[in-house]
């Protein structure tokens, strides 16, 4: 059954984030999960004797639905979307000047918050007023599809915004703090004299700065009834609570979700003959299958195929680029899962160039593949974040186990996999047997090619890797005959 380039996104998208043993084994459909008995098994790869395999009715669904989405982004209406960025910029031009005028108050309130000759129950009005003033900034408004939703003007305009309202809370807090003090604090006439104070002074000596000391807000709180540790005191001499939070008391539904899954991605993994008790092995499958599924597979195919987008050299050296910022997230990730957001961060990042020297820049893509960015952003935020949630479930080695199988079944023969030396290895002599007169010159020594494809495709820049995909050097895989993807 011939698949067409445009259905793949839909057809990857519809894999199963774990198959089980059977859709492994070809025994039931990995779409429908029905058993396949007299029907025929398409092969979805990497090879057609490894990997997953679907039933003809559901990919015929799956390329009709591509095929569908297709002709409907062809031929969206230019009119309307010219309309609709004019319609946008006449909303957001109100906005950012509503954002402007109350920044301004607030600029103006933490200015007279300063202000001796204000009375303090002045200012104590101009901040309730300004903050009702803030409570009727109504939210950002959204653009419609065909502007896209990044946008920097009204991001930085509600920063500002938030920052000035930080200043005047400050500013105002401040003052009345020491207003209270001060109106509190008993008479003294008999300072006067040793204070010299200006004639008419009845006797009340404000206080402008008071340094409690570090401690004081602790025994302070104490006298409330409320007790909070000082930075000071060492950890092993507090009472360690349960190790049960309110997250994880909320959570046994998602633990459940999860509780299966390390035996799972074993059982998958040794049918692969991945190592996993080989930890730096699971890392490396582990970076290779969280770049497959986040960045690789989904929106970023149709980019692929956009006049304007990405060439195959270009996705190949920025997938061995984010590889190994994946491998560096991951092995942070074991005592800080927020490390995670470093690689969600570049992967994401519309504006980087890509690696390899390459100068493409997803911001850059135009036309009907234009709104596929803001999908391509969300993916790879939510397919890092459903990583993220199975680590804090199930610990750090069963995400590493997960995103390892991922790697297994749809990415067994790229770079980083213990496969990719084989797929080099079975590459050279074929391209020794090539014409390399018109290819680029980093393609010219031998030696240095076959290296930098062991250790960093990305150093031949995406120029040499594009010719490479071009001849299908890559693509004849190992010398066992399976085939390798970039």
């Amino acid at each position: 059954m011939h698949l067409p380039a445009y259905a793949h996104a839909a057809i990857r998208a519809a894999l199963p984030a774990l198959p089980s043993s059977r859709h492994v084994e070809a025994v039931d459909c990995c779409l429908c999960d029905r058993p396949f008995g007299d029907r025929v098994a398409v092969p979805l790869g990497p090879t057609p004797e490894s990997g997953l395999h679907g039933c003809r009715d559901c990919l015929a669904r799956l390329v009709a639905q591509a095929r569908r989405r297709q002709s409907t982004a062809l031929v969206r209406d230019a009119a309307r979307s010219r309309a609709e960025s004019a319609a946008w910029e006449a909303v957001k031009r109100k906005h950012l000047a509503r954002l402007g005028g109350v920044r301004a108050a607030a600029e103006a309130v933490a200015r007279l918050s300063a202000d001796d000759e204000v009375e303090a129950v002045r200012v104590a009005w101009l901040l309730l007023s300004l903050e009702s003033a803030y409570a009727w900034v109504p939210e950002a408004p959204e653009p419609p599809p065909s502007v896209g939703r990044e946008d920097s003007e009204l991001r930085d305009g509600g920063f500002r915004l938030d920052l000035a309202m930080v200043s005047a809370r400050e500013g105002v807090a401040d003052r009345l703090a020491y207003h209270v003090v001060n109106e509190a604090a008993p008479l003294d006439p008999g300072a006067c004299e040793e204070l010299e104070c200006p004639e008419g002074c009845v006797g009340r000596h404000d206080l402008s700065e008071v340094d409690c000391g570090p401690d004081a807000i602790f025994e302070d709180l104490a006298r409330h009834g409320i007790t909070v540790d000082p930075p000071e005191d060492r950890a092993e001499e507090r009472p360690v609570p349960p190790p049960r939070s309110a997250q994880q008391a909320a959570g046994g539904a998602a633990g459940e979700r999860f509780a299966s899954y390390a035996e799972n991605c074993s059982a998958v993994l040794a049918h692969f003959g991945l190592a996993v008790d080989d930890d730096e092995v699971l890392l490396d499958a582990a970076a290779v299958g969280l770049v497959t599924d986040a960045w690789r597979d989904g929106p970023l195919d149709e980019i692929h195929a956009a006049p304007d987008g990405p060439g195959d050299g270009e996705v190949f050296a920025q997938s061995v680029d984010l590889y190994r910022r994946a491998r560096t997230a991951l092995a942070a990730a074991q005592d800080d899962r927020g490390a995670l957001a470093a690689f969600v961060a570049v992967a994401s990042d519309v504006r980087l160039p890509w690696a390899g020297e390459s100068g493409f820049r997803l911001r850059s893509v135009s036309g009907p593949a234009a709104h596929l960015v803001l999908e391509f952003v969300e993916h790879v935020g939510n397919r890092v974040w459903f990583t993220t949630e199975v680590m804090r479930e199930q610990g750090w080695r069963t995400a590493l186990l997960h995103r390892a199988v991922t790697a297994a079944v749809r990415a067994p023969e790229h770079f980083g996999m213990p496969a990719w030396p084989a797929v080099v290895a079975a590459a050279m002599p074929r391209l020794a047997a090539l014409d390399r007169s018109q290819a680029p010159r980093a393609l010219h020594d031998l030696a240095a090619v076959e290296e930098a494809l062991l250790k960093a495709p990305d150093r031949l820049g995406a120029a040499a890797l594009d010719w490479l995909a071009g001849s299908a050097v890559l693509l004849g895989g190992p010398a066992d005959g399976t085939e390798a993807r970039s």
